[in-house]
């Protein structure tokens, strides 16, 4: 049965929430003022590391660091 009840504008739009969050996330970044914008800015960076498994056993891992800019 199909609801008729309020749908979030995001969905509506065909956005996930987490994209919906990181445009609005990027948006307040940008209107923040020196020197609050470039911290903001560097928090934003992710660094994380990948490992592919062989027969059971990690090999060595990579270290990835995405930004936006990327």
């Amino acid at each position: 049965m199909a609801s008729n009840a309020a749908v979030p504008f995001w969905r509506a739009a065909g956005m996930t929430y987490i994209t919906y969050s990181n445009i609005c996330a990027n948006l307040v970044r940008n209107c923040l003022k020196e020197p609050y914008k470039t911290e903001a800015l560097t928090r934003e960076k992710v660094h994380f590391s990948i490992s592919k498994w062989t027969d059971g056993k990690p090999e060595k891992p990579t270290i990835r660091s995405d930004s936006p800019e990327d």
